[in-house]
């Protein structure tokens, strides 16, 4: 089985279309094991019952928003190490720094293509072939 099937995923953004655009490129780079959650409240009740490799997270969601959900992953030692991508607008430096701080691994910059997103996941995880 090819490194990328084995990775299992957690999407976790407020909006379905951008939940469903993230499982596409995750799809087109071979993976298979995708879970998603609309806020981070429902992501973290997700990761107690089934742990993710990877976790890739809007900031701006209800409930719990994406630095809660990473300060919260970061604080339980079930789950700290798990590698968290954030999703950004273009230039958004202050949730950089934000994030940054809290332990994000790395950020994706919204609207992103396949190859970017393979670069981002690489970056944390390692090459998916």
């Amino acid at each position: 089985m090819p490194f990328a099937a084995a990775v299992r995923v957690l999407i976790v953004d407020d909006q379905l279309t951008s939940r469903l655009l993230i499982r596409g490129g995750l799809e087109d780079l071979g993976m298979a094991d995708i879970e998603m959650a609309s806020n981070g409240e429902e992501a973290l009740k997700n990761l107690s019952s089934k742990p993710a490799h990877l976790i890739i997270s809007d900031f701006n969601m209800p409930k719990l928003d994406g630095i809660g959900l990473l300060r919260a992953v970061r604080a339980h030692e079930q789950t700290r190490k798990i590698p968290f991508i954030m999703l950004t607008g273009k230039g958004d430096r202050a949730l950089m720094e934000r994030a940054a701080q809290a332990g994000v691994n790395n950020f994706l910059a919204k609207p992103f293509t396949v190859p970017v997103l393979k670069t981002q996941i690489e970056a944390v995880i390692g090459k998916l072939k």
